[in-house]
């Protein structure tokens, strides 16, 4: 399904597009649908939102760069009902870690994947071996007491 839409600003950085609510009707997946979205011939997989009670698609800073596109153009948006199942690639050590306490791994496995993949990327942004290990154990003291990490 193709729709124009403006990729809007919002905030300092955000950016989005807001989606027609007769697209998202047409799309029938609900109000927040698992989608692929194609731009200026860069395709992503994302999931409708709603900000502010308007329906958004994001468009991340990477997306912007890949679709060579910027806050303010014009665009066709090409989107269609993503039923992939999402995976998160999770690095070993964290696995490990998280296999070795029942009720984090439990508690893991249960988040969304966008909550998983915000473990994944804060575990993988270390630049020293010390700090990956103090957050992988963070990580797993805090989802065995049901604290998903914001």
């Amino acid at each position: 399904m193709r729709f124009r839409a403006i990729i809007q600003l919002d905030g300092k950085t955000a950016t989005g597009i807001n989606v027609p609510a007769d697209v998202l009707e047409a799309l029938g997946g609900g109000k927040r649908p698992s989608v692929k979205v194609t731009i200026n011939g860069h395709t992503y997989s994302s999931t409708i939102g709603t900000m502010r009670g308007v329906a958004k698609i994001p468009v991340s800073a990477a997306n912007r760069k890949a679709a060579e596109v910027t806050a303010g153009d014009e665009v066709d948006v090409d989107v269609e009902l993503d039923l992939t199942p999402r995976e998160v690639a999770v690095p070993a050590d964290l696995s490990q870690a998280l296999h070795s306490d029942a009720e984090a791994e439990r508690f893991f496995q249960g988040l969304s994947p966008s909550r998983k993949q915000a473990y994944v990327t804060w575990i993988e942004q270390a630049k020293q071996v010390d700090t990956r290990g103090r957050r992988i154990a963070q990580a797993v003291a805090e989802l065995r007491e049901g604290r998903p990490r914001r």
